[in-house]
């Protein structure tokens, strides 16, 4: 086993919202799609060599802030996506910490009230 995940899914009450929030927190653009009576939106990945994830709709997916937490890359600092968050939607719950020799973190609430997080080594 290479990595320990594999795949996530930040559930959204609405896709559209969410997209918009990620991508313009990200700087990048999602691949929507619909199969299984589940609308989604994909993060970009490299899906052969690491770890992809996608926002779903769906009524049985319901946001949360406790539970398992997801750390999105931040890229090369993630000052910049954290910057980001209010003024998308967003409120962020813990500022950029140093976690030492492993780099900083950031938590933060998205427009459906999912606890996510950010990490970088910068």
């Amino acid at each position: 086993m290479k990595n320990a995940i594999n795949w996530f899914e930040i559930p959204v009450k609405n896709l559209n919202r969410a997209q918009a929030f990620y991508e313009t927190v990200l700087g990048t653009k999602m691949q929507p799609m619909e199969a299984m009576g589940m609308k989604s939106a994909f993060f970009p990945a490299d899906l052969e060599h690491g770890i992809g994830g996608s926002l779903v709709e769906n009524a049985a997916y319901q946001p949360a802030d406790k539970g398992t937490l997801v750390y999105l890359n931040g890229g090369e600092d993630l000052s910049i996506p954290l910057a980001k968050i209010e003024a998308a939607g967003g409120k962020i719950i813990l500022p950029k910490t140093s976690i030492g020799p492993n780099g900083f973190m950031a938590h933060f609430t998205d427009t459906e009230g999912n606890k996510v997080a950010f990490h970088s080594m910068k």
